[in-house]
């Protein structure tokens, strides 16, 4: 039986983006039709930036100053990259990915007019899934969900999902449930976004056990039994060979049972 100590969590991450403009202003010039206005932005030089704990593609991309991460992404300099982490939100620290120039923007506007630009940095779509330690949704409950300096009410759905549009730049919250048909009422379940490795890596496997309830405690405290133990619990429960050895097949299965 599963400990009850740490109650099973997923969290994946859809992007939604939007058209960006930088945020000017300009006035009326004389003795001319029309004046071309240029991205407030500034081009960088081009880099490479390793990756951090935490880091997603989204976060990246906005702390250079793209609005959309698929500008970072889909580079022909980062094509080796893509094709070893496949998921832009799903990164591990030490990876290299390459910034290109940010290109300028102009628009011609007429000069006897005043223009106003405003840029819409896309959000991040956090989806959780909350179930019990029978792996049964807990539907329909009340709780609290802490982003960032945001914090509000919500309810999960009939299949205990949370949806809700957070800044790309997010690096935590909190999720306490209030409802008693769960024996976690009111304990305050931590949220850590964009901090979860690619299942290939050690790191990436143990936080996908953790999240789904296999294995509790740090990372940091783990025995090696406690892992494979959790490993074989997850096989016989997914009827995958049991042999404690979290391979390709597990990995895999681990991957769409967790949901990223």
């Amino acid at each position: 039986m599963r400990n009850l100590a740490e109650y099973p969590i997923v969290i994946n991450y859809n992007l939604h983006m939007q058209f960006m403009f930088p945020k000017c202003e300009n006035t009326a010039a004389s003795g001319a039709d029309n004046t071309r206005w240029k991205d407030s932005f500034r081009a960088r030089m081009p880099t490479n930036y390793t990756v951090v704990q935490g880091d997603h593609l989204s976060r990246i991309a906005k702390k250079f100053g793209f609005s959309n991460y698929r500008t970072i992404w889909n580079h022909p300099r980062n094509a080796d990259f893509q094709k070893l982490r496949q998921n832009p939100n799903v990164l591990y620290p030490g990876d290299v990915v390459f910034i290109p120039d940010r290109a300028l923007r102009e628009e011609s506007k007429p000069t006897d007019q005043r223009h106003l630009f405003v840029a819409h940095w896309p959000n991040l779509k956090l989806r959780l899934i909350v179930e019990d330690q029978y792996e049964e949704p807990v539907a329909n409950a009340d709780c609290i969900l802490a982003v960032g300096s945001d914090s509000g009410t919500t309810t999960t759905d009939g299949g205990g999902k949370i949806e809700k549009l957070i800044p790309s730049d997010t690096t935590g919250g909190s999720l306490t449930i209030m409802d008693p048909q769960t024996p976690f009422e009111s304990i305050q379940i931590p949220l850590n976004v964009g901090y979860l490795d690619p299942v290939e890596e050690f790191s990436g496997q143990w936080g996908r056990l953790a999240n789904l309830g296999y294995i509790t405690g740090d990372i940091t405290d783990q025995r090696p039994d406690d892992f494979r133990s959790a490993v074989e619990e997850f096989q016989c429960d997914q009827n995958l060979t049991v042999d404690g050895d979290c391979g390709p097949a597990t990995q895999a299965k681990l991957k769409q049972v967790h949901g990223c």
